[in-house]
């Protein structure tokens, strides 16, 4: 069974930067995208950014121009850089395989953004 491991998460001032890992632990051959989604407390679950098998990308409008989200196909990796950390910003953060034969998720890791 493949599972999801992620890393990266941690407290950060305003300005800061942060990145997440999201490495399976097996191979997985075929997938749709891979992604970043996050819930802050008391808000619904939110997708960050995703990036298509064909490398195409999508940003949340708030995070645009600040995260980047990249692959190593050959690692079955993820990866999401943070620049210019706001408090909002603050939540658990999920990486997701969306694949043919269904979906996997990461255990989430918490970012927490404060003076």
């Amino acid at each position: 069974q493949v599972q999801l491991v992620e890393s990266g998460g941690g407290f950060v001032q305003p300005g800061g930067s942060l990145r997440l890992t999201c490495a399976a632990t097996g191979s997985v051959f075929s997938y749709i995208y891979m992604g970043w989604l996050r819930q802050a407390p008391g808000k619904e679950r939110e997708l960050v950014a995703r990036i298509y098998s064909s490398a195409s990308t999508n940003y949340a409008d708030s995070v645009k121009g600040r995260f980047t989200i990249s692959r190593d196909n050959a690692k079955n990796t993820v990866y999401l850089q943070m620049n210019s950390l706001k408090p909002e910003d603050t939540a658990v953060y999920y990486c997701v395989f969306v694949r043919p034969i269904g979906t996997l998720w990461g255990q989430g890791t918490q970012v927490t953004v404060s003076s």
